[in-house]
């Protein structure tokens, strides 16, 4: 009985113990000179003002927020599209909710950019989207465009 008991007891030390943030690292990931170059070039030749993150992404903020700034383990809830360079939208969603360290890099590094109720626009190469391989109907190699309205953080 005192072996079930001294098991229990470990068990729920461990439960208690973890923390989702724990398993929640910030990302780290940089870009390729390659493809922030070319990533740079699409915005210039646009005449598309944006800001140059070091880890090779572009973004603008069009409202920093208020109150809550999400991390990695947030839990957040956007409205949002997605497109490709060429205009093509290939995702949106409303008032959709998303654990920040389940999502593409380039939204765990970019959307701690801005606070909730803030809204950004997130110009990203393909290493920091969905690199060399794509996914669904976002060709492998793509620059990608997302419009984020950050609504809550949890």
């Amino acid at each position: 009985m005192t072996r079930y008991f001294f098991l229990f007891l470990i068990v729920i030390t461990i439960a208690y113990g973890c923390n989702k943030n724990d398993f929640c690292q910030d990302i780290t990931t940089t870009a390729p000179s390659i493809e922030v170059n070319n990533l740079r070039n699409y915005l210039t030749t646009n005449s598309i003002t944006a800001t140059e993150d070091s880890r090779g992404f572009f973004y603008v903020i069009n409202n920093a927020g208020i109150d809550d700034k999400p991390t990695v383990c947030s839990t957040i809830k956007v409205s949002y599209e997605g497109k490709l360079v060429d205009g093509t939208v290939f995702d949106s969603g409303n008032n959709v909710s998303f654990l920040l360290s389940d999502l593409i890099s380039g939204w765990q590094e970019g959307i701690p950019l801005i606070k909730k109720g803030g809204s950004i626009t997130l110009y990203l190469p393909p290493t920091l989207g969905y690199g060399a391989s794509g996914s669904g109907s976002i060709p492998g190699s793509s620059n990608l465009i997302f419009n984020i309205d950050l609504l809550e953080v949890n």
